[in-house]
C-alpha cells in the first residue's frame, strides 16, 4: 500500500499534488479527502504559491468512491449522504473558494466522484487516452461532487443526462469536442502541458485571477444586471490594487510586470 495518500511538490510557484492511491486507481477514502482539504489550505496560505495542479499516480486520474473501502465499514456508518457531506463538501467547498488557479490534470480514467472532481478545476488538461464516466447508476446512486450542477452547465442538460443515465465513457477528444474540458494532449506530454500551464497562470497577477474566479462563481446565481454591477465592483477593486499600476506601467515601459499581490 500507499504511504501517503497524497503527494504534494512544489514546483516553484506550482504545488502539485497528486493523488496517491494507484492500486485503487486513486480512489477516495475520507483520508485522501482530508490530505488534499490539508494541502488546499496550507496552499492558500503559502504566500510564495501562486496555481495548482491535481493529478493522479499510476494508470488513472480517479475512481471515485473507494467502494471495497466503504463496503468495509460498519451498516450504521454506510450513509452515503452523511460521507458526502463530511468528507466531500467540505473540500469540494474549499476548491470552489480557492483563490489560486487550479489545473486538473486527468491520466487514465475519472470516474464517478473523481471525474466531478476534475471538473471543479479551472482548467481541464486529459492525456488522450483519458476519459471521463459519470458511473453512478451502476451502484444505484446519482451523480455527486457537483456533478448535476457542473456537467449541464459545461456541455447542456441532453449530455449530461444522457452521459450520467447511461454511464458510457466519454473519451478525452469528445470531451473536448463538447466543452467539457480545455484541451487534450498525448499522454506522455500531459503533465508538462499541465505544470506550464500552471505555471503561465503562475506568472499572472494572483489578484486579478482570485477577482475573475469570484466573478465566474457569482454568475451562476446572479441575472444580468446583478452579474455587471458585481463586475463594476470587482473590477473597481482590480483597479485600486498595486497589481493594475504595476500591469499599465509595464505596458507602457514595455517590460515584463512584477506583480505583488495574492
Amino acid at each position: 500500500m500507499s504511504e501517503a495518500p497524497l503527494l504534494v511538490e512544489r514546483r516553484g510557484p506550482v504545488a502539485l499534488m497528486t493523488l496517491n492511491r494507484p492500486e485503487r486507481i486513486n480512489a477516495f477514502t475520507p483520508d485522501l479527502l482530508a490530505a488534499i482539504g490539508g494541502a488546499l489550505d496550507s496552499t492558500v496560505a503559502d504566500r510564495e504559491a501562486r496555481a495548482i495542479v491535481f493529478t493522479g499516480a499510476g494508470r488513472g486520474f480517479c475512481s471515485g468512491q473507494d467502494i471495497v473501502a466503504f463496503a468495509s465499514l460498519p451498516p450504521s456508518e454506510r450513509d452515503v449522504g452523511r460521507m458526502l457531506e463530511t468528507a466531500y463538501e467540505p473540500v469540494i467547498a474549499k476548491l470552489r473558494a480557492c483563490p489560486l488557479p487550479v489545473v486538473a490534470a486527468v491520466n487514465g480514467v475519472a470516474a464517478g466522484a473523481g471525474a466531478n472532481f476534475a471538473l471543479l478545476a479551472d482548467i481541464v488538461i486529459a492525456g488522450r487516452s483519458a476519459s471521463f464516466v459519470e458511473a453512478f447508476g451502476r451502484l444505484g446512486l446519482i451523480p455527486d461532487v457537483g456533478g448535476t450542477w457542473t456537467l449541464p452547465r459545461l456541455i447542456g442538460e441532453a449530455r449530461a443526462k444522457a452521459l450520467c443515465l447511461l454511464g458510457e465513457p466519454l473519451p478525452a477528444e469528445t470531451a473536448l469536442a463538447w466543452g467539457l474540458i480545455w484541451k487534450v494532449v498525448d499522454d506522455d506530454a500531459l503533465l508538462d502541458e499541465a505544470l506550464a500551464v500552471a505555471a503561465t497562470l503562475a506568472s499572472q497577477s494572483s489578484s486579478a485571477i482570485a477577482l475573475a474566479k469570484e466573478a465566474f462563481r457569482a454568475s451562476a446565481r446572479n441575472g444580468f444586471e446583478e452579474q455587471i454591477a458585481l463586475e463594476r465592483r470587482l473590477q473597481s477593486e482590480a483597479g485600486a490594487a498595486p497589481d493594475h499600476a504595476e500591469g499599465a506601467a509595464a505596458f507602457l515601459e514595455k517590460r515584463a510586470p512584477r506583480w505583488t499581490g495574492r
